[in-house]
């Protein structure tokens, strides 16, 4: 399945690829880029986004605003920040999905021992 997607460069093919892929292999694209800091400190450039890190929206109407994910949707490749919400008419809040490309990691959850080893690899 990875050897199609590779195979073409059309627009069209990538987002099918991106909609149709297995959850193993979309698990992967919901990752962002680290701040200057914890490239340095972990000697990567992005990481896998996970419920408990803080990020910073770099994109779109939330700019700027920092906050710990709340939640993952791994099936529509989205991310659930708080503080990123929107009121509706009738007083209610609604979460707003983002997209993991328009954030930014600013601090990562360490308590898992697998993620713990992951970013101790080079």
């Amino acid at each position: 399945l990875v050897e199609q997607w590779i195979s073409s460069k059309k627009p069209k093919k990538q987002r099918k690829y991106r909609y149709n892929s297995p959850l193993h292999i979309k698990r992967n694209m919901i990752s962002a880029h680290m701040s200057k800091e914890l490239k340095k400190k972990y000697g990567k450039r992005s990481a896998v986004l996970r419920k408990g890190d803080k990020v910073k929206v770099m994109r779109g109407e939330f700019k700027k605003k920092e906050g710990k994910i709340e939640s993952v949707l791994t099936r529509k490749l989205k991310v659930f920040v708080e503080g990123v919400e929107r009121t509706k008419k009738d007083g209610t809040k609604v979460r707003i999905p983002i997209d993991p490309s328009n954030l930014m990691i600013m601090e990562i959850d360490m308590e898992d021992k697998y993620r713990q080893k992951m970013m101790g690899r080079k």
